[in-house]
Order: C-alpha cells, then sequence, then structure tokens
C-alpha cells in the first residue's frame, strides 16, 4: 500500500523547497551590537569574539554606513567604559558628553534613518561589575532603577530611538516610561529585557567591556533558567509596565520561552544571539565540526522560527551577506 500523502514531493529541488518555506531571514530582521571605544582610528579585536572589535566613534559611523547599505536599519550600541570614569554610583551614565551619548548623536548625524537602540544598564560603569548600585555587597533595587531612569533620558535627548534596559531591576521599565512621558519623550521607545536569564554564555560580551562582577554573581537578579512560568510573569510585568518590544536572552537555550511569548503577548519580540552564541560557532567552524554559513543560517532560522520578530547578533552583517 501506497502513502497518500508523500511529503518528500515538495522536497524534489531548491526551487519547491524555496516555494513552500515557512520561515525567511531579512535583513531588517537584524540589530547588529556595536561596542565603542573612545580614540580615534581604533579597532580593537575582542580576542573571545574572533572577528569581532570595540569601534572608535569614527569607525563607528563606518560600520553604520556599511550596515545601512546592507539593509540592516538597527543598531544596538554598548560603550567600552573607561575605568578611571567608573564608581558605584553611575555617574559617568548620566554624562550628557559621555561615550554613549556622543555617539548617539554622531551617528544620527551621520545616518539619520537608522534606528538606535542605547542600552541602558550600569555594569559597563561600576566598579563592581554589576547591573546596579551595591551597599554591602547587595544590588539595591530602587536605588539602581532611579539612574537606570536618568540614563534612559540622556540617552533620549541624545537622539536614541529606543532604550533597552537590560539590567533586570524589579519596575524599571515603569521608572523609566515615566521619566521619558514627563520631559515629553512620547515616542522614544522601550526594548526591555524581559526575560534576560544568568547564563553561562555571556562570558565573551563581559570581556568586550571588561564588565564580569567583581564579587559573586548576578542570580540576585538575572532570571533563573530553570523557570518557565516566571519567565512569562516578568515578561507581562515589562509589557503592563509600558515595554513596547520585549527581548529575550539568550537564544538558542530559550526557544521554548520565545515561541511562548509571541503566543501570549501582543507585541514584537526580539531575541539576543549572545556572546557565547557566536563564539561558539565561530570556535565549531575553526575545530572544523560544522559548516560555518550553514550553521549560522540554521541557528538563526530556527530562532525566527519559534517566534522572534527581530534577532540581535553578531552575525548580522554575515548573515545579510548569505541571505542576499
Amino acid at each position: 500500500m501506497f502513502p497518500l500523502n508523500r511529503n518528500r514531493r515538495l522536497r524534489n529541488k531548491e526551487s519547491l523547497r524555496n516555494l513552500i518555506r515557512e520561515h525567511r531571514l531579512h535583513p531588517h530582521d537584524f540589530i547588529a551590537p556595536l561596542f565603542i571605544t573612545e580614540g580615534k582610528n581604533k579597532k580593537t579585536p575582542i580576542e573571545s569574539m574572533p572577528g569581532y572589535y570595540r569601534l572608535s566613534i569614527d569607525n563607528i559611523k563606518k560600520e553604520v554606513k556599511s550596515l545601512w547599505s546592507l539593509g540592516i536599519q538597527s543598531v544596538l550600541l554598548f560603550p567600552k567604559v573607561d575605568d578611571k570614569l567608573k564608581d558605584n554610583l553611575g555617574k559617568e551614565a548620566l554624562n550628557p558628553h559621555g561615550l554613549i551619548q556622543k555617539t548617539i548623536k554622531e551617528i544620527k548625524n551621520s545616518c539619520p534613518d537608522i534606528t538606535i537602540i542605547s542600552d541602558v544598564a550600569l555594569d559597563p560603569y561600576s566598579i563592581h561589575g554589576h547591573d546596579g548600585i551595591i551597599k554591602e555587597n547587595k544590588i539595591l533595587n530602587d536605588e539602581t532603577n532611579k539612574v537606570l531612569a536618568e540614563m534612559a533620558l540622556s540617552h533620549a535627548k541624545s537622539g536614541a530611538d529606543i532604550v533597552a534596559p537590560s539590567d533586570m531591576m524589579d519596575g524599571r521599565v515603569l521608572s523609566i516610561r515615566t521619566v521619558l512621558e514627563q520631559n515629553n519623550f512620547l515616542e522614544t521607545g522601550i526594548m526591555s529585557y524581559g526575560a534576560k536569564f544568568a547564563s553561562s554564555l555571556y562570558g565573551p560580551f563581559r570581556d568586550a567591556l571588561d564588565s564580569k562582577p567583581g564579587f559573586g554573581d548576578k542570580k540576585t537578579y538575572q532570571m533563573d533558567f530553570s523557570n518557565f512560568k516566571e519567565s512569562i510573569s516578568e515578561i507581562k510585568a515589562d509589557i503592563d509596565e509600558g515595554a513596547d518590544i520585549i527581548m529575550i536572552k539568550p537564544g538558542i537555550t530559550n526557544l521554548d520561552i520565545i515561541n511562548e511569548a509571541k503566543n501570549t503577548f501582543n507585541v514584537p519580540i526580539a531575541v539576543y544571539q549572545v556572546s557565547g552564541e557566536y563564539s561558539m560557532i565561530k570556535a565549531g567552524v575553526k575545530m572544523g565540526y560544522v559548516n560555518h554559513n550553514e550553521f549560522l543560517i540554521e541557528s538563526l532560522t530556527v530562532i525566527k522560527r519559534a517566534g522572534a520578530n527581530i534577532i540581535a547578533t553578531y552575525f548580522a552583517k554575515e548573515a545579510v551577506e548569505l541571505i542576499s
């Protein structure tokens, strides 16, 4: 007896497979994360992220124009702050002439149509490498929120289109939204890291910003990766407080969370393919275990298949060059 349904009929050749493909990657899907450093004509390699760099503002502007020419229309900015500017209160984060504020203004002048998303967290500015103000080795939630709100306002004044609180303090979205509204930044978006898990995959990122925690870990504020229901509760809380986009991080280890969020909430879902994911793929390619191009596209496509509208990835340029 022959099977009436032969799904392989629609897999016979590439043009047929292309015809029925359910999910496709597009340049507009991607956010390109960029690491900023002080100086001029700087392009400093990040050893744990092969092929990725910290860039001075002049080179950031060149990179943004290159991204725009490929169809990538959004960037996510992270500053590498000089150690002498770090403290326990995030004072430098509020400097209107600080590194990220200057970068936002310069990008707006050179490529005004690109969407600028700015990271809002204190770990790059902290002498402790934590995302909040410290007292007696504890992270102070509400005191941190006040600084984060002022930091977000500073970015909005500089020209950021979207601010992205990545700290995981309770109530910080409401604090930020309140301050933005009070200062008439009604159109500044908030992309909240609604479900950011305490993951072992952030190491290369912390190398890039020199932001490793000086004591303990981040498990008292980043989420336990064992918890599914809690992540959905966290996401709902951020939406209720005024988040426009929800970010889930890391990517490949949270496909179930991505899918549940997509099916539950009526907001765009962003997913961060984090530094550890990037570096693992690069390492696998170097060892000859995986094919670079094939695994890159597969890893991004399954994130989109799970429900991501937006993907932040260090592979943004490479991916667009492949899919184009």
